[in-house]
């Protein structure tokens, strides 16, 4: 799972920001799973959670949680 400052749905898009995007944790299952920000993340500097499989380089889901600004 990734946070990001900018809103991709695309494998291309996240491509394109990966770069820029901060890994906070794994996630090993889809069913009610909580993952921790780690400290020193500061997550009003994002907006966006993108989730991720870094095996097969695979873009998952995003969800914006604020808008920038």
């Amino acid at each position: 799972m990734y946070l990001t400052r900018e809103f991709v749905d695309t494998k291309a898009g996240f491509e394109r920001i990966k770069a820029d995007a901060v890994r906070i944790g794994e996630v090993k299952t889809f069913n009610r799973f909580v993952v921790d920000v780690p400290t020193g993340v500061d997550v009003e500097e994002f907006t966006t959670v993108v989730v991720w499989c870094e095996r097969f380089a695979q873009f998952i889901s995003a969800g914006q949680y604020r808008t920038p600004g």
